[in-house]
């Protein structure tokens, strides 16, 4: 007598596919190429939402047949684009995923921030998260100065952001813990879009060191357990070093081992090096154009 394994239905899906209770947000301007990954690997949130600064592309298609919200508003900075979310875009959950479009939250990610989330973890008020970064197919694990943290799973009600040269900072009330998985980092748009993108941004990051240095440094800060604020007073002292171009591409390519990822590796080191003597070319021009 021939039997055959019996197959059972269930309406019910498993578990482990229940949505987390998580609102994820993603800030976007012309990312059709990098939209589709990034959404892709949020099947498991219960609640995506993109912020577009008015994109020309197919953004806006892309988001909305993937089921996501989508809503627009004038970029005018990082931190002032995420405060706009968190205040207009109603967000379902608590605990919230800031996303750019290039990048991608892994399976292992997405499990421990829905554990989390789940947890409701009283007196925390946002996670750091290391940031791997890819290009040309692969991680450059040295040459990116892996690992760098970002803040990027936050309370919406404990966490505040203020815009800092091109980028931005958080006011977090409450314990900053840190995620033990990686959050990719991928850019597709290649190195034309890198070096106009690096462009905008040495104007915002020159506009912005020249105004802090009326103050001080904090040489403590130097030496903080707090990796975001030693990254920070990093940045503050290599503003104020001459060649400062130079001695990146000698810290990123020999102090940390960039020579390690090879070709690939020095020329991203060189990249980076570029992008600082850029910003050091336009304080200069600035402070020229202030003597006239």
């Amino acid at each position: 007598m021939n039997s055959s394994p019996l197959t059972v239905h269930s309406s019910l899906p498993p578990a482990s596919a229940a949505k987390a209770p998580v609102s994820a947000m993603i800030f976007t301007l012309n990312e059709e190429i990098h939209l589709p990954s990034c959404l892709a690997a949020l099947g498991w949130c219960d609640d995506v939402i993109v912020v577009d600064s008015f994109s020309t592309d197919r953004t806006e298609a892309i988001c909305r047949d993937h089921g996501a919200r989508f809503f627009q508003n004038r970029f005018e900075g990082f931190g002032t684009q995420r405060n706009w979310a968190l205040d207009n875009t109603q967000p379902r959950h608590p605990w919230i995923l800031i996303l750019d479009a290039d990048e991608r939250v892994t399976p292992e990610l997405g499990e421990e921030l829905k554990a989390i989330a789940e947890s409701a973890p009283e007196g925390v008020g946002a996670y750091r998260v290391r940031r791997r970064f890819y290009m040309w197919g692969r991680w450059l694990r040295h040459s990116s100065l892996y690992p760098t943290w970002v803040v990027r799973f936050i309370h919406r009600d404990r966490v505040r952001y203020m815009n800092r040269g091109h980028a931005e900072t958080q006011d977090v009330q409450g314990e900053i813990r840190d995620l033990g998985h990686d959050l990719i980092d991928e850019n597709l748009k290649g190195v034309d879009e890198w070096f106009e993108r690096q462009n905008r941004y040495s104007r915002k990051d020159a506009e912005f060191e020249v105004e802090r240095e009326k103050s001080g440094l904090h040489p403590g800060d130097l030496l903080s357990g707090d990796p975001l604020k030693r990254r920070a007073a990093l940045k503050r002292l290599a503003g104020r070093v001459p060649a400062r171009g130079m001695i990146y591409f000698l810290y990123s390519y020999v102090w940390r081992s960039g020579f390690l990822d090879g070709r690939d590796g020095f020329v991203f080191c060189r990249m980076r090096a570029l992008y600082q003597t850029e910003v050091a070319i336009k304080k200069y021009d600035m402070r020229r154009k202030r003597e006239l």
